[in-house]
């Protein structure tokens, strides 16, 4: 065993302060509507996913917002996703002759996977890779949630803390649906500590398995500190948090080095980077390689924790009839018609959601003077959809010139879903990228000025939010 070396107090006490600095902002970004911002107005601001490295792949959940001409338009999109695009979306051309010719309007579910050669490619790999196991992996959450998230991944890699502890985060939200399941990938080549903080965090759970959690949270917290130490510093400092949690140091220090212990990991590293494994965080949900951070999981979770649809929705509307909306919200009657002829799509979403109630007591989560209030998501956050998306329609002749015009939220071309906003103020740099379903009727728009501002990025909860008790649709 490696002799301990003294730990320098003023140290302990910069971490300790670090530590304090940090989960302070944690609690604000949860508070602030989700666990992450859901996007801000600038001018500067980019929306990026950068990867650092090949191996050491930097994804973090990116603030939700449109780009239009290098100016940022916050909307709030269905999904997080990657490929959000700066470029307008061409004018749809849907066949209105055969549009209704099946039972079902056509669209995408959470189950029609889009795949590339590269995840094509990933996924041979996750198709090797071994089932989890209740009696061997690491699970945080209902060992039985129909939601599996997971992650291989390396404590000392930067990418890794913002996805787990999101992640862990999640799963604290919605403890019955979700689990998340942890293993090992010490990318030793590139991490000088990687492997000795697997053992620690090994080491940990050896005397309580929710202690393994505690020291993954802390070592992930701790990471911009802890990364740059010496190994011998490192030790001295992990066993100071290891006596803060309750652990008996010195069964933690034997644990830290015990060499059947570092065997394993070390096998089970290089048997997983020699099939593909190659970079962390590699992601996993509910056995198919994820595409990006978050869309994937909350499409599940639309489904099994919102009650969302696995299939696309019946057709509900007849092309020969006009529709109208009503509203009833807490800051008064919002009548809106709808556009049934130039969006019919969009129309027969809408109208299947109202009737079915998923409109029903969910908030307008995001409203932004002199630009748009936004509603459709049952979870607040901006980031959750019905489970399934359908393409753009967008009709030349119709403009977000004026106020009250309706139109719907997405992650980019095609993936319209639930969410919905209404224009409180002209907003033309939306034109050719946002389907325009509906227009407000002149006898409401009145209301539109009753509805509470709201922007996710400052707001705690939703006490002072309007709500929508629930939609009703007229058939003219």
């Amino acid at each position: 065993m490696n002799k301990k070396k003294s730990f320098p107090k003023w140290l302990l006490w910069a971490g300790i302060g670090l530590i304090v600095i940090l989960i302070g902002a944690v609690v604000i970004s949860i508070t602030a509507g989700g666990f992450y911002f859901l996007g801000r107005q600038s001018e500067n601001t980019q929306n990026q996913l950068s990867d650092n490295n090949e191996t050491d792949k930097t994804e973090e959940m990116t603030e939700e917002v449109i780009q239009i001409e290098n100016q940022e338009t916050p909307l709030p999109t269905e999904t997080s996703n990657p490929e959000i695009t700066e470029s307008p979306t061409e004018e749809t051309d849907l066949d209105e002759d055969n549009i209704f010719s099946s039972g079902q309007m056509p669209c995408s579910t959470i189950f029609d996977y889009a795949t590339t050669a590269d995840t094509d490619a990933y996924q041979a790999v996750v198709d090797q890779l071994d089932p989890v196991s209740k009696e061997t992996d690491w699970i945080y959450g209902n060992p039985d949630a129909p939601i599996t998230i997971l992650e291989y991944a390396d404590f000392q890699c930067p990418a890794c803390p913002s996805f787990s502890l999101g992640i862990k985060n999640l799963v604290d939200q919605y403890p019955e649906s979700m689990r998340f399941v942890f293993r090992h990938l010490p990318l030793y080549s590139i991490h000088d500590k990687a492997y000795l903080s697997s053992m620690a965090a090994e080491a940990a759970g050896a005397q309580d398995k929710d202690k393994f959690w505690e020291m993954h949270d802390l070592l992930y917290i701790n990471q911009q500190l802890w990364t740059y130490y010496s190994e011998e510093e490192f030790v001295s400092w992990v066993v100071v948090q290891a006596e803060a949690i309750g652990l008996d140091t010195d069964q933690f220090e034997t644990g830290l080095y015990d060499e059947d212990v570092r065997q394993e990991l070390e096998e089970n590293t290089n048997e997983r980077l020699s099939m593909g494994v190659n970079y962390t965080p590699f992601k996993i949900v509910n056995g198919r390689i994820a595409q990006s951070n978050y869309s994937d999981i909350f499409g599940l979770l639309s489904i099994y924790e919102f009650g969302g649809y696995e299939q696309c929705p019946n057709w509900v509307i007849d092309p020969e009839k006009s529709y109208t909306a009503k509203l009833d919200t807490s800051a008064g009657e919002i009548e809106i018609e709808l556009f049934a002829d130039a969006a019919p799509l969009a129309v027969n979403s809408f109208v299947f959601l109202a009737r079915d109630g998923w409109f029903d007591d969910i908030y307008f989560h995001r409203v932004l003077e002199d630009f748009v209030a936004q509603a459709g998501d049952p979870s607040g956050m901006g980031y959750v959809g019905p489970g399934y998306t359908f393409v753009n329609e967008i009709d030349p002749d119709l403009s977000y010139d004026q106020v009250g015009v309706v139109g719907m939220a997405n992650s980019g071309p095609d993936t319209n879903g639930s969410q919905f906003f209404i224009t409180l103020g002209p907003a033309q740099q939306l034109d050719g990228s946002y389907t325009i379903f509906g227009q407000v009727t002149e006898a409401t728009l009145a209301a539109l000025d009753d509805i509470a501002r709201r922007d996710p990025q400052t707001a705690v909860g939703f006490n002072s939010a309007t709500i929508i008790y629930g939609i009703e649709i007229i058939e003219n």
